[in-house]
């Protein structure tokens, strides 16, 4: 998987870089003030340098480029002079070599858990040549005061304690990390779901609203029309005026229709159905309404041979049917091939699969699939879907849309068996 990194995740590592490198400049002045102990200045130019980077990197940073390659440079230049401070101040015989531990969690927060991994390892790699260079006299001590004689078996042992330690803090803030990421994404979904919720209740409030003020007047002005045609003979212009009135009345009625669906709580009435015949009774309506033509759409599944029973309201699963087969249709302008399939199982329950090889959705798209009044279709109103997924969160199910733009989409719905009822499969001879 390629690695990404947030801007913000970049930016409040500097940040945290430069509080540690900060605190690091203040414990050193105030141990000179009250000691009298006078650290080498090269220690000092090493943290000067640390800030002089810093502002290299939050240039790079307002640039907006290469991310992950800054991110890896910020961690690499980090980890030697990190080495540098730890020659500088004695090696293994003080305490510096903790910073270490600091440019690993940076790695796991920041870049990813493999990062991590290699930020230990170079940790432990830069340290233990440190270690031995200086115990074995290939380099000398930065002072000759640091040069503590110490048996093999106890620089050892240190050294290999201080490499535990470097993959130890790896593996646990990756651990961290994930769990983090994890309350992140399950955080966002929350967040999406409170307002689509909350919209569906916007939705539903309208909806009624608009029922009950248009939906008596409107009836009693067909009623009317239909009447003085009838009256008229409906000869001429003026009954093609009224046929327009009496069409477009019915068409504002079916709108009304499907804002009450939309805003009227599902009743589960738990009556014994057979999931395969609404389906074909659906498809029916389709053809014979012109809407399915089966000359450019090949429809194809188990449905016709597979007897599924469930439990529920015969007119919900027809609107759940009717309401995908049609965005199925709708994606398929020139044709193509429509899949209806039903599983179960005892584990999982009924699962209903919905395939189609449209033109498939953006990301924009499915972010917003299920958002009242928002449509990927222009003709759309945008409340099919939204009901489809109402009606499905009824049943205790879950609805899943795997789609890419120009490789068509395909609906997976998962219910789980009515409490107390047993799902039946069987094949039509």
């Amino acid at each position: 998987m390629k690695e990404k990194i947030e801007r913000k995740d970049l930016l409040r590592y500097i940040l945290i870089r430069l509080l540690v490198i900060t605190s690091i400049l203040i414990a050193t002045f105030i141990i000179q003030y009250s000691t009298g102990a006078i650290f080498p200045s090269l220690f000092i130019y090493a943290i000067l340098l640390f800030y002089g980077l810093s502002l290299l990197y939050f240039l790079l940073y307002l640039w907006g480029r290469g991310l992950v390659f800054q991110a890896y440079l910020q961690l690499t230049f980090d980890l030697i002079l990190i080495t540098w401070l730890v020659y500088i101040s004695g090696g293994m015989t003080t305490a510096t070599y903790f910073l270490y531990i600091f440019a690993i969690i940076a790695a796991s927060l920041v870049i990813s858990e493999k990062a991590s991994y290699l930020a230990a390892a170079l940790s432990a790699i830069l340290f233990g040549f440190l270690v031995d260079a200086t115990y074995f006299g290939l380099i000398p001590y930065f002072h000759p005061d640091q040069a503590v004689r110490q048996k093999f078996g106890s620089v050892l042992f240190n050294l290999i304690m201080a490499w535990a330690v470097f993959f130890a803090v790896a593996f646990f803030m990756n651990y961290l990390a994930r769990s983090l990421r994890r309350a992140r994404r399950e955080l966002e979904a929350a967040q999406k779901e409170l307002i689509l919720r909350e919209r569906l209740a916007e939705a539903g409030r309208v909806s009624a609203t608009l029922a009950h003020e248009i939906r008596n007047p409107l009836a009693a002005i067909s009623s009317a029309v239909q009447f003085l045609k009838n009256e008229c003979q409906g000869n001429g212009d003026q009954g093609r005026m009224m046929e327009i009135i009496v069409r477009e009345s019915n068409r504002v009625s079916q709108l009304l229709e499907q804002f009450l669906d939309f805003a009227t709580p599902a009743k589960k009435i738990f009556s014994e159905i057979n999931l395969g015949v609404l389906l074909h009774e659906v498809l029916e309506m389709l053809r014979s309404g012109g809407e399915l033509d089966g000359e450019k759409v090949r429809v194809e599944g188990n449905y016709l041979f597979r007897k599924i029973t469930y439990y529920g309201n015969p007119n919900h699963f027809k609107q759940i049917f009717w309401n995908l087969i049609k965005n199925a249709l709708k994606a398929m302008p020139e044709g193509g091939k429509l899949s209806l399939n039903f599983y179960h199982s005892r584990r999982e329950g009924l699962k209903m699969v919905i395939a189609d090889t449209g033109v498939g959705m953006s990301e924009k798209d499915k972010e917003n699939l299920f958002v009242p009044f928002y449509s990927g279709f222009g003709e759309g109103r945008g409340l099919g879907l939204a009901t489809v997924k109402r009606l499905i969160e009824d049943y205790e199910g879950k609805i899943q849309v795997n789609s890419e733009a120009g490789r068509g989409t395909e609906i997976i719905i998962t219910l789980p068996a009515p409490e107390g009822k047993e799902l039946k499969d069987k094949v039509n001879n």
